[in-house]
């Protein structure tokens, strides 16, 4: 399939004439369609079986440019391959379906001559085109293969018995029944906007980024800080646990003998980096760098557990277009990301435990309790014959039942895995925090630690990540956001991760001044705070507020400066008058032991300029 992309100011064609006698039949020959993607389609032979290819691309296009409403418009001048008109018709309509479940879709009739006029918007991607073939087929690594020639899966209750899947009764835990049914046989591909995105471009937190490749976004100010404050949060909680902050490169040799091997473990999708003739691939995890700086070092067994950490920015994937989903699942993406060097396999699960608790402490700063997502713990049948009592352990700390998934044999490099994984709205799945045991890499990359009589031994390695992807993370909580408002609860963030946390309001401008002096008493205190000074009336400016979750929203007038009080509408909690002192209290407690950073913005609303 030929395709050429107009995003017009209008498009109008009338037809004229049947071009073939199987013209199909028409009521309106002319129309005329404002503000529209316009797809100039050439269908060629076999086009048939790629029509979810075709939809993404198009949906591709539609999202980079902004539009709404698509104009398909049958055109065969672009391809000297063209499917039979009755093939090409089938297409067409097939098209029209399809893409109409997101977009207003309208399409010009086939098989007539046809005048129109069309009025392109001249912008960078105003006019593209696209040759659109069926994708290649996927190589599965080995260790995938197999994996699903021998998985068995199970629930494990809180009394660490194990359930088939389909005899447990999800009647108490419906949300891990749509977990369950995800990872048996849900599909990746995302076939509906998740609602996570029209909140990321409400609140000017992010975008797609059109300039990109697909699955690379843009982060407004107050989403780069929002990622700023989850990252700064992660590598405090990992420092103080003891871990050692280190940078590795985002590429590496495909040729690396270790590296080679060790990229059989996963499916073909890395972007690829020419240097020359050298061939290089971007990173997906901060492994590979950590791993080869781990080799290099001298290791004595009073350094275990010894842990090195990196805030992998960035890591890529080149996930398949039509499993790409906003925040959800990306192409470039954030990733903190841990290995701990452990002697043997006691210390490994000690390490395991303890990483696990603090993943659920990490979520649960985030705004996400135990309740708000799904366990799955991985392990070889033979590691849980020798360890039953530790994963009956790990079920009993979340306090709910988990997904078990478990192999007669190893075929990846660990034994035991866990994620937390939180599901959507729309019943998709995505992996948060996770831990892993490694018993494979220590000796495939050579690292190894001297042990009390000076021997060399290969360590256990253990792969965490608190959080999961930092994008993940915001991907989540604005996910759960929607929920809450869905039922009839205020959508908020956690009150230390809001770009405002107070907003205030002057009534009139005769109040600017003392809204300046309580902004900076509040700022003096390393809070984010900002003034709404523009020429608008109160109620729409709290509306404005609103619409921001803004946690804390002052409104200065008369009153408040005679009483010296401050009448605070708290999200959720309603409207109270207030020392500032006991707002400047709530706010410490609301964000206590957690990062702080400055307002990345003008603190006069009147200076800022609108992303969205």
């Amino acid at each position: 399939m030929r395709v050429l992309f107009i995003h017009a100011d209008y498009i109008e064609y009338e037809a004229k004439s049947k071009a073939m006698k199987d013209a199909e039949e028409i009521i309106e020959k002319k129309e005329r369609y404002e503000e529209c993607l316009v797809p100039f389609i050439s269908v060629e032979e076999g086009d048939s079986s790629i029509l979810d290819r075709a939809v993404v691309e198009i949906e591709d296009v539609a999202k980079k440019v902004g539009a709404e409403r698509i104009v398909l418009y049958p055109y065969a001048h672009l391809s000297n391959k063209l499917a039979s008109p009755g093939e090409a018709m089938k297409v067409l309509k097939e098209l029209e379906k399809m893409l109409s479940e997101k977009y207003e879709v309208h399409r010009a009739p086939f098989g007539w001559y046809k005048s129109f006029v069309i009025s392109c918007k001249g912008h960078p991607l105003s006019e593209l085109s696209k040759e659109i073939r069926g994708e290649a087929k996927e190589e599965e690594s080995e260790a995938l293969k197999a994996e699903k020639r021998t998985t068995y899966w199970y629930i494990m209750d809180l009394n660490g018995e194990l359930y088939d899947v389909d005899d447990f009764d999800y009647s108490s835990y419906p949300n891990l029944k749509k977990f369950v049914d995800y990872e048996i046989s849900g599909t990746r591909a995302a076939k509906e906007i998740p609602p996570h995105v029209k909140l990321m471009r409400s609140l000017e937190l992010a975008d797609y980024e059109p300039g990109s490749d697909s699955g690379n976004m843009r982060y407004y100010p107050k989403g780069k800080l929002i990622k700023a404050l989850i990252e700064d949060y992660v590598e405090n909680k990992v420092i103080d646990y003891g871990a050692m902050q280190v940078e590795t490169p985002i590429m590496y040799d495909f040729n690396h003998p270790s590296l080679k091997s060790y990229l059989n473990r996963f499916p073909a999708r890395q972007y690829i980096v020419l240097s020359g003739k050298d061939k290089y691939f971007l990173r997906f995890a901060a492994c590979f760098g950590q791993f080869l700086m781990m080799h290099d070092a001298t290791i004595s067994y009073r350094n275990l557990p010894l842990r090195l950490y990196e805030m992998a920015k960035y890591a890529f994937r080149r996930e398949q277009k039509g499993e790409l989903s906003g925040l959800r699942r990306l192409r470039a993406f954030t990733m903190p990301d841990m290995h701990t060097l452990a002697a043997d396999m006691p210390q490994a699960m000690e390490e395991f435990k303890r990483q696990y608790e603090m993943a659920i402490e990490v979520l649960k700063d985030f705004g996400l309790e135990l309740g708000d997502y799904e366990v799955a713990i991985r392990f070889t049948r033979d590691f849980y014959e020798e360890n039953k009592d530790f994963i009956r352990e790990l079920v009993k700390l979340v306090n709910r039942p988990v997904l078990i998934q478990m192999w007669d044999e190893r075929f990846f490099y660990f034994v035991l895995k866990f994620e937390f994984n939180f599901v959507d709205s729309l019943n998709k799945a995505a992996a948060l925090s996770t831990v892993q045991i490694d018993v494979e890499n220590a000796e495939r990359y050579g690292i190894t630690y001297y042990d009390e009589n000076g021997n060399e031994r290969y360590p256990y390695i253990l792969h965490c990540s608190p959080s999961g992807a930092v994008e993940r993370i915001l991907y989540a909580m604005l996910e759960k956001a929607d929920m809450d408002a869905k039922m009839g609860k205020k959508p908020k963030l956690p009150v230390w991760l809001s770009p405002t946390q107070v907003r205030i309001i002057p009534v009139k401008d005769d109040f600017i001044g003392c809204s300046i002096q309580e902004m900076d008493y509040f700022r003096s205190e390393e809070f984010r705070v900002d003034i709404d000074d523009r020429d608008l009336s109160v109620s729409r400016k709290i509306r404005d507020a609103e619409k921001e979750w803004i946690p804390y929203i002052v409104v200065i007038g008369e009153k408040e400066k005679e009483k010296d009080i401050l009448t605070v509408r708290i999200r959720g909690g309603g409207v109270k008058e207030m020392k500032r002192e006991e707002l400047l209290a709530l706010l410490k407690k609301d964000t206590e032991g957690k990062p702080k950073r400055k307002l990345p913005l003008p603190p006069m609303l009147s200076q800022r300029p609108k992303f969205r």
